[in-house]
């Protein structure tokens, strides 16, 4: 059962942002019945332009799930920091969505304020040769990870400067999520195809967040402005997994979680 005391939130980076699915005390994701009589007790979404902004508009003791990987390598080995390696058995057709994650000296190669395409991949360049520099095998930076660097360091220059968000902050992974959710059983159909949303995949997703107490009518309204639907969906997923580690239910991968250099846990949580 979700605590009724706790402020819940389910995050994941958007185009504008961070999407954020919250769920105040006072309403519980325990009975659809209840919740299809009063839609607006469940969640509410949001979309902030960064990780501070919303930290900001929540309580302190308000417990948030998030699709970014949190604690990075000083090296790199073959498999990722290792909760990836643990999580894409898993998953099986859906494995290839979790990506490893390069060292701290490669996501921090290059901070700049891209102001053209040109440098934009010209950083990308530099901060694939800085990831094969450490890492073994060397492997370099997938234009995909790349585009996540900056919301990477966001959240880490956080959780170094805020020692006290590293016990309310916590990783998690939407398929992982939903693997977890549907029973150890991951989710058949993919949310896109070749960059395109599936409708069929978002359909399978939002049956199961049904199951565990969304309204559908929540779940099919357009997203915030910034953010896209399978953004909203991720998000939407990310909030159980803060609801169950909040009640002491969900399990890191790995367990104990590690810690990486500067003392953050690693661990993916679902």
């Amino acid at each position: 059962m979700i605590p009724t005391k706790t402020v819940l939130v389910g995050v994941d980076g958007c185009k504008a942002g961070w999407i954020a699915v919250r769920h105040d005390p006072g309403s519980t994701l325990r009975n659809p019945r209840s919740i299809l009589r009063n839609p607006g007790s469940i969640a509410s979404v949001a979309v902030f332009a960064s990780f501070a902004a919303l930290l900001a508009s929540l309580p302190d003791d308000a417990v948030i799930a998030v699709d970014m990987p949190i604690g990075l390598p000083e090296f790199s080995s073959k498999g990722g920091r290792g909760p990836e390696a643990l999580v894409r058995p898993l998953l099986g057709a859906r494995q290839s969505s979790v990506f490893s994650i390069p060292s701290r000296a490669a996501l921090y190669a290059d901070t700049s304020d891209f102001t053209t395409i040109e440098a934009w991949y010209a950083a990308h360049i530099r901060a694939s040769e800085v990831a094969k520099a450490t890492s073994d095998p060397p492997r370099g930076v997938s234009i995909k990870a790349f585009g996540i660097f900056a919301k990477i360091r966001e959240i880490d220059a956080l959780l170094i400067a805020r020692p006290d968000l590293r016990g309310r902050v916590f990783e998690s992974h939407p398929e992982v999520a939903f693997c977890r959710l549907n029973g150890d059983q991951a989710m058949r159909l993919p949310k896109k195809i070749k960059g395109s949303i599936n409708p069929d995949g978002m359909a399978e997703r939002k049956a199961l967040l049904c199951r565990h107490g969304y309204e559908m009518g929540f779940l099919d309204q357009p997203p915030p402005r910034g953010a896209a639907a399978d953004d909203f969906l991720d998000a939407a997923a990310m909030m159980l997994i803060a609801g169950r580690i909040a009640d002491g239910v969900a399990r890191p991968f790995p367990d104990p979680p590690l810690i990486d250099r500067v003392g953050i846990p690693v661990a993916i949580w679902a």
